[in-house]
């Protein structure tokens, strides 16, 4: 053992000799930082940067398996998931530990931001971590296209026709970003480089910096009410209460960075256990039109938000919006680098938080149901209501049956069931006339296409006098006699 030891030791010494990394790495893991640094609130970044290490790990095992070619992509995760030992735990690990990596950084922006931790010094490494943000958000984008399933092909078609709205250079744009006119395998090459080198690259890059200049100007000290930034004093002050308060970061800070990093791991593990991996669903195919496909968690916000917006103003909210908001959050520190850091003194920032955080919970819980997309197989499993077929003539029950053939159930509900596009058709003769209703369909209007050259005549007459029959009391029969027979079983 004691030659183990000693051999082990030489071996140290031989290449620390060489590499001299031993000192450097020994001092900046004893360096001193403020004692009230020492807090849950200081977990997030390095807990940050420990998924990043799982997510590179992953990702490198998962690109010995991966074939990124249209034709064998969506194949080899089959093949990943079902032939590969444990092949599904791996892609489940990669894709949970995405999730909670997104989630991880946003939550540290939060802290930074209502910890006024962008102001002097450290307003460089607020703007490199809102573009360490941007680019988390485009490893979980691309990786999501790299499934390849039907969600991936129709969610890269919807960005492409997003792109292309971009005045004067939309065409070029969408050529570059799909590599030709259409989604194919020059697309999935594109995004398995952006997934897999060059944007981890740019991120592994921006992460030494971060930390660099974390280490070089200390980390933000506890915001006190009262205690001000200003920067002809705040470096002598925050040096004396360093010299005053300092304890080495390792062991005594870094014990609570270490466990809540372990947590997270032991978080992203069980979820990879208990949920398994993300898709694919089923194969890319452009003939399938029936789909409703839907980003990952943290787009479905902007899933939402899209599918809300009137048309009219959708390119400028597209275009504008986003630019607007990184350069806020880019010019930030430098517009307000000095004063209050206390959160209590700066309202604002809660009011301004608070606001996003609810629309963006409000918007992704939208998102999860899309109440815009017609159900397409409402038409076949869920019949016209009995109730709603009683003292109907012949002709209004031929109406009924047009609109369950022509497929009107996919985006209108009777009785609860039914699609959630357009309104409720429970009472639609209460609210439109019988002219409006016959234009309604005929002609369309606000989401709802025309039906003219779907419907002859006669079917439109029928399917009209069916419409015209229901004025939201067409229940009523059915509980009457629900209560006729509950009185005369009592009787």
């Amino acid at each position: 053992m004691p030659d183990l030891k000693q051999r082990s030791l030489e071996v140290y010494n031989w290449f620390e000799a060489r590499l001299g990394l031993g000192a450097p790495l020994i001092e900046v893991a004893e360096h001193e930082v403020p004692a009230n640094t020492a807090s849950w609130w200081y977990v997030f970044g390095s807990a940050a940067t420990v998924i990043l290490i799982l997510q590179i790990m992953t990702g490198v095992l998962l690109a010995l398996v991966y074939a990124p070619t249209a034709s064998n992509a969506w194949n080899s995760l089959q093949f990943l998931d079902h032939n590969v030992k444990l092949g599904w735990f791996l892609r489940a690990m990669h894709g949970w530990g995405s999730d909670f990596m997104v989630a991880i950084v946003l939550i540290h922006m939060v802290q930074v931001f209502l910890f006024g931790a962008y102001k002097f010094p450290r307003e460089l490494t607020w703007i490199i971590g809102v573009f360490l943000l941007l680019l988390t958000l485009g490893m979980a984008f691309t990786g999501q296209v790299l499934r390849f399933d039907q969600d991936a092909y129709w969610g890269l078609g919807i960005g492409a026709s997003i792109l292309s709205r971009v005045p004067l250079i939309g065409g070029p744009l969408v050529g570059l970003m799909l590599g030709g006119p259409i989604i194919a395998g020059n697309t999935l090459s594109r995004f398995f480089a952006l997934h897999v080198f060059v944007i981890p690259g740019m991120l592994l890059g921006l992460v030494g910096l971060h930390v660099w200049m974390v280490l070089r100007l200390g980390i933000n000290d506890w915001p006190m009410p009262g205690r001000l930034v200003k920067k002809s004093t705040y470096q002598r002050e925050y040096h004396e209460l360093e010299k005053k308060t300092g304890i080495p970061f390792v062991p005594d800070a870094a014990w609570k960075d270490a466990a809540f990093a372990a947590a997270i791991m032991l978080a992203v593990i069980a979820c990879a256990l208990w949920f398994g991996p993300f898709g694919p669903s089923g194969q890319p195919d452009p003939t399938i039109i029936q789909t409703a496909p839907k980003p990952d968690y943290f787009f479905l916000w902007l899933y939402a938000v899209l599918a809300y917006l009137p048309p009219s103003i959708e390119t400028p909210v597209l275009f504008i919006m986003p630019v607007l908001g990184i350069a806020a959050m880019i010019l930030l520190p430098l517009l307000s680098g000095e004063g209050e850091k206390h959160v209590s003194r700066r309202p604002a920032a809660v009011l301004i938080v608070s606001v996003l955080a609810v629309s963006l919970g409000v918007f992704t819980h939208l998102g999860t149901y899309t109440p815009w997309s017609p159900i397409m197989n409402a038409w076949t499993s869920d019949p016209i209501p009995v109730a709603y077929l009683h003292n109907r003539t012949p002709l209004e029950r031929e109406g009924a049956l047009v609109l369950q053939n022509k497929q009107c159930r996919n985006c209108h509900s009777i009785g609860g069931e039914g699609g959630l596009r357009g309104p409720a058709l429970d009472a639609v003769a209460s609210r439109m006339t019988e002219d409006q209703i016959i234009r309604q369909v005929l002609q369309g209007g606000g989401n709802m296409p025309s039906y003219g050259n779907a419907l002859n005549p006669s079917e439109t007459t029928a399917l009209v006098k069916f419409l015209t029959t229901l004025r939201g009391n067409d229940l009523q029969p059915a509980i009457d006699a629900s209560r006729h027979l509950a009185l005369n079983g009592y009787q």
